[in-house]
């Protein structure tokens, strides 16, 4: 069928505008902070096949591609012969979706006069599931709390009030869960309603020819740039910190050939006996999104945007482990996959970053919450790297407003690290601080999902590691991490995020933009000085002094300015 190039440019772009109606809904609905604050989510519309067709702006790679290999699982289980509308499945079986059983896919079946035509689907992190605490310490993902297969929630429009129970019998924060599972029905509906109306204006009465050629410009286009880089064979490693002493090595291969790519991550850590275990679903989900986003980050993101990516992992590696591997903690080796993955690439783009998404758990007497912080991400060839930026998650870092609004906690301090980002002619971006406390508890405990704190990003072509992560008591003695540690009343807790990786020789960078640095309080006058070779001395008040532009542009007056000793 010969589909016109116009309807599929303004079909895609309604579309895109209909994913973002559909987040919109769910994140305005939501009832935790993990979905409305942070965005730990990924919205999506599949044809009828449960192909995706587009994401949503806003998405983590491990939830959004996750979920477009994992709704093959949904049509699988339910084919449409036994799905009717008003039907939604969900599911947080770790190794069909998002590799952790925190994360709970929603997909609602889409039909236009009885027949199945586009599934809506979003994956959520529940705030609580049951079973340990989101950390590394379970041995068996059966330790790691309540583990649904594919299940009806919805059945004909109404809910299945017996696993909404056995759902809020199992969890600590049963409204905040199951308000968050009413919150995705919800953003689905809406996408659902919205394409409805979107196929009868044009006069359609199936989506999956426009969708497959959709799909299909994404692949030529992805095919196109894979073509731009030279055939061969290239290799990387990364260490971890790993769990306790069991420090976790990663390694890959990629084989360019033609228009396609072969990822084989034979060599890395066989898998864990800790909850730090990475799913296959999750590795190809991380290893796509660092393809694309290293060679065209502009192709639209798709089910074709796929088809060039092959992915390998030896069974019972730490990158594809076997069941019933405990998995709770899987992104803080599963982050780590785009900076392997562009650092073996040619020609690399971006320094190691941070990586691991920071995730503290605090929780005391009536309270619970999950708390997200970033690092900073790796200098660019032609940038600097971004100062506390969630890459490679997308998430976004939980406000001090509402950590203070949700919990008897208060942070005293929360700032830049200085010195954290990577010298170099590029520097890297920097890490947070932030010092914790809790009021009016006799004790209370945290969970420190952290990594780097032994494994600093490197730097590239000369240039320096940021600075490594410190988890530990203010003043005191480092805490234990990815496990729940008890803490005392008066205790005060420092969370240090690493910072990025440095790009190219720190002397070769511009003396104007190490003085930029130091005024912004990123370098301190004695790393301008030791590492960059820049002598900084400050003449008169500190307020009188130049604030550079980005691009480092000194004009005349600034000169004048600067040389006056101001």
């Amino acid at each position: 069928m010969t589909i016109d190039p116009i309807l599929v440019g303004l079909f895609a772009n309604r579309l895109h505008s209909i994913l973002a109606e559909q987040q919109n809904a769910l994140v305005n609905t939501a009832f935790s902070a993990v979905v409305r604050e942070s965005l730990d989510l990924a919205c999506a519309v599949f044809d009828s096949r449960g192909e995706m067709i587009g994401q949503s702006v806003g998405g983590t790679p491990g939830h959004i591609n996750a979920m477009a290999t994992g709704m093959h699982h949904f049509v699988a289980a339910y084919p449409p012969e036994q799905l009717e509308p008003g039907d939604v499945l969900l599911t947080n079986d770790p190794w069909q979706t998002a590799g952790q059983i925190n994360d709970i896919t929603v997909a609602t079946p889409v039909f236009l006069r009885g027949r199945l035509v586009a599934w809506f689907a979003s994956c959520c992190h529940a705030p609580d599931i049951g079973g340990r605490l989101v950390s590394a310490e379970a041995h068996e993902v059966f330790e790691e709390g309540l583990r649904l297969p594919i299940l009806k929630f919805l059945r004909a429009g109404e809910v299945n009030a017996d696993l909404e129970r056995l759902i809020r019998a199992n969890v600590r924060t049963p409204e905040e869960t199951v308000g968050d599972l009413y919150a995705q029905v919800t953003g689905n509906e809406v996408g659902a309603a919205s394409l409805l109306r979107l196929l009868d204006e044009f006069g359609l009465t199936s989506l999956d020819d426009v969708a497959a050629e959709i799909m299909n410009r994404s692949e030529m286009a992805l095919r196109d740039a894979l073509r731009e880089l030279p055939d061969g064979t290239y290799t990387n490693k990364i260490v971890t910190d790993g769990f306790d002493d069991e420090e976790i090595v990663l390694c890959v291969t990629a084989t360019v050939a033609g228009d396609e790519i072969h990822l084989d991550f034979a060599g890395s850590s066989p898998q864990s006996r800790r909850g730090i275990n990475v799913v296959l679903n999750y590795t190809r989900a991380y290893a796509s999104f660092a393809v694309k986003a290293a060679i065209s980050p502009e192709v639209p993101h798709n089910a074709g945007s796929f088809r060039p990516v092959h992915v390998s992992a030896p069974e019972g590696s730490v990158l594809n482990c076997l069941p019933p591997a405990p998995v709770a903690s899987r992104h803080l080796i599963g982050h780590f996959l785009p900076s392997l993955l562009i650092g073996a690439l040619p020609g690399t783009a971006i320094a190691p970053s941070a990586d691991a998404l920071w995730m503290t758990i605090w929780r005391g007497p009536g309270f619970m919450l999950n708390v997200f912080q970033t690092g900073g991400m790796g200098a660019r060839a032609d940038k600097d790297g971004l100062n506390t930026t969630g890459f490679p998650s997308g998430l976004r870092s939980t406000p001090t407003e509402v950590i203070e609004t949700m919990a008897p906690l208060v942070q005293r301090s929360r700032e830049l690290r200085v010195d954290s980002g990577g010298a170099g002619r590029r520097r890297g971006g920097l890490g947070q601080v932030t010092t914790t406390v809790a009021h009016d508890v006799d004790s209370w405990s945290v969970n420190g999902n952290v990594d780097r704190v032994r494994a600093a990003a490197s730097g590239v072509d000369g240039g320096g590691a940021g600075s490594p992560g410190r988890f530990g008591l203010h003043g005191g003695a480092d805490l234990v991490a990815k496990s729940r540690v008890t803490l005392a009343a008066e205790s005060v807790v420092d969370v240090m995020l690493p910072g990025g990786g440095g790009y190219g020789p720190p002397r070769e960078r511009p003396v104007a933009a190490v003085l930029a640095d130091v005024v912004e309080g990123y370098v301190s006058a004695e790393a301008a000085r030791e590492v960059y070779g820049v002598e900084v001395r400050y003449l008169g008040e500190p307020d009188t002094l130049v604030r550079m532009p980005e691009d480092y542009a000194v004009d005349e007056e600034q000169t004048a300015r600067l040389r006056a000793g101001k």
